[in-house]
């Protein structure tokens, strides 16, 4: 007989959005331990599974905290009750995780009292009350009437809830049917039970006992502070949801560049301070793509994309919000895993604003392979290829803008965009490797630039902090003899250091808020900045390491830089902590940078 030996959960608390898929084992008649689903329309052995979920529901009403999920919340902050934010949002389980908070809140409040006041009354009447009291909490034990409104979030469920059982103080309502369960809105605060039995498929009935596991109690989805776009003019621009109209009558356009975190690479001994079920890409895929999907950028450069995520998964979802998809995965001859496992760069491009002309794929093997004929004494070939050979690879896209530029003086002429994306090798002791990484993608570049008039961008994880011999090459076209990144060449392939160069007018887009205007923003973006560098003073931000590694380029003498997506501070991100978090499911931040292309002159 069929039997089931075990089933659990990677995770067991579970996130509104995020799917839940129980691991299922099981024990065949003749022994063999199988863990494949078995549904009525296949049956093995002349049985099959059949799955319940269940939403325990109890009498006493309870509200969890927003910040802390597996604490119950003891606060509500009465600002977000009168801006109408999703009350779920707003509780909190003491008076210190409120506090700390106190700075989110705000956002938060400032967002929806500019969307849905232009008088600025209620914002005032808000603030006021915050501003007099220094507080703006209920302190109560939350009654069943304060909560329920936020614990129900309405009737509608995936599968018709049915009253199943009840048991003391509890209500179990069945809520689905598959072995798969998405929790909704209304399963927030609330346990889930997930139920497995085996069936005779002839008999249709039960053999023996059910398998059943229990969840915690389902949290929301924790929700990042909203980032803004900042023009270079020292205008604020209002959020950064509401650009599309703005965007494609002026003319100008939006470029994404995100190492989104492989994972692969997420592991809890990485990242320990990290929540498992926040580190759980069943979690992290969802909180990207929400992420990802809000900017609404036009161009979008991601890094650390596996391949079956490419496919199953951003792909896919990303085609529902009108991208279409180009991906160069990793080459595979360093790496030893899965061959879905291996990253990669993708490039998405929406398909209203731009076409597809041409792409081209760089793989720094080959171009090691041809380095070494060239230029290594055969008996080092070997040493050099094992040093050089890293499996990184470069995607180029040429694109068509569908838009008009304003001021453009012949209009009939396409306007084309060349964006590179690539991910630069990871370890800091090859210093070598990683300049000559970004000077091969380079010389390509300047091969494309001499083939047509075209503006270009260069976006991605570059592995090298500002003023590192890679940075010093891609802003300022050469780097000095003397830079201190020269003296690791164990190979000689970056002598002489006067052939590191390049003819590129590149400039770091963020570079643009040290040459930005004045206002209280602006000065704040510029404390996140490096004043030595221009460089933000961070991208990536782990336990280990706080510094800069991403960067959009673009050519200034085509492309003007128009607004930036904010940058992240230290307090941004709470106090003791560090990325990925449950807000942000990554360990790098997102880079956006809107540009117009300069009108160009007769020839």
């Amino acid at each position: 007989m069929l039997s089931v030996l075990r089933v659990h959960l990677p995770s067991d608390i579970p996130i509104v959005g995020c799917e839940l898929t129980p691991y299922v084992l099981l024990r065949r008649p003749n022994k063999e331990v199988i863990s494949e689903d078995v549904p009525e329309s296949a049956p093995v052995d002349g049985y099959f599974l059949r799955y319940k979920w269940y939403r325990i529901q109890s009498d006493k009403k309870v509200a969890i905290c927003s910040i802390h999920p597996s604490e119950q919340a003891t606060l509500q902050c009465l600002g977000c009750v009168k801006a109408k934010i999703p009350v779920t949002k707003s509780y909190h389980c003491s008076p210190k995780c409120f506090s700390d908070a106190w700075q989110h809140h705000r956002v938060l409040h400032e967002r929806a009292a500019s969307a849905v006041n232009e008088n600025g009354n209620e914002e005032e009447e808000i603030f006021g009350r915050f501003n007099s009291t220094g507080s703006g909490v209920i302190n109560s034990s939350l009654s069943s009437s304060q909560s329920s409104g936020s614990l129900a979030n309405g009737t509608t469920t995936l599968y018709p809830a049915a009253v199943t059982q009840r048991n003391g103080g509890e209500t179990w309502f069945e809520v689905g049917r598959s072995k798969t369960y998405t929790p909704t809105a209304d399963d927030i605060g609330h346990a889930l039970k997930f139920e497995c039995v085996v069936v005779d498929a002839e008999t249709k009935l039960h053999i023996g006992p059910a398998s059943t596991l229990l969840t915690s109690r389902v949290i929301p989805a924790p929700c990042p502070t909203p980032r803004r776009m900042f023009s270079v003019s020292g205008v604020d621009i209002p959020g950064h949801l509401d650009l599309d109209g703005r965007l494609s009558s002026s003319g100008t356009f939006t470029v994404l560049s995100y190492n989104i975190l492989s994972e692969a690479y997420a592991t809890s001994e990485l990242y320990s301070y990290c929540p498992s079920w926040a580190l759980a890409w069943t979690y992290r895929r969802q909180n990207l793509l929400r992420e990802i999907v809000g900017y609404r950028a036009d161009i979008v450069c991601l890094q650390e994309v596996q391949s079956n995520h490419f496919e199953e998964f951003f792909a896919p979802e990303l085609d529902k919000h009108g991208y279409q998809a180009l991906f160069k995965r990793k080459t595979a001859e360093v790496f030893n895993g899965s061959i879905n496992n291996i990253d990669g760069c993708a490039t998405f491009f929406r398909r209203d604003r731009f076409s597809h002309v041409k792409k081209y794929e760089v793989e720094f093997n080959k171009a090691a392979q041809s380095l070494t004929d060239a230029v290594v004494p055969i008996a080092q070939k070997k040493t050099a290829l094992n040093r050089l050979v890293k499996d990184n690879v470069a995607l180029i896209v040429v694109l068509e803008a569908k838009f008009s530029n304003q001021g453009v003086d012949n209009p009939g002429k396409r306007q084309l965009v060349c964006v590179a994306n690539t991910h630069v090798n990871v370890q800091q002791e090859l210093r070598d490797v990683k300049l000559w990484q970004v000077h091969t993608l380079l010389k390509g570049l300047e091969k494309i630039a001499a083939s047509a008039d075209i503006p270009m961008l260069v976006c991605g994880d570059f592995n090298s902090v500002p003023g590192s011999a890679p940075h010093t090459l891609l802003a300022l076209g050469k780097v000095d003899p003397m830079h201190p990144d020269l003296t690791v060449d164990p190979l000689g392939i970056l002598r002489p250091p006067t052939k590191l160069t390049h003819q590129l007018p590149l400039v770091s887009a963020y570079s643009s808020f040290a040459r930005m205007g004045v206002g209280l923003g602006l000065e704040q973006q510029r404390r996140r900045m490096d004043p030595n560098t221009n460089e933000p003073l961070f991208t990536n931000c782990t336990r280990d390491f706080i510094g800069t590694h991403d960067y959009i380029f673009y050519s200034a003498d085509s492309l003007t830089v128009e607004s930036l997506l904010e940058l992240l501070d230290e307090e941004s991100l709470r106090k003791d902590t560090a990325l990925p978090s449950p807000e942000w499911s990554s360990d790098h931040i997102a880079l956006l940078a809107e540009f117009r292309c300069k009108p160009r002159t007769r020839r």
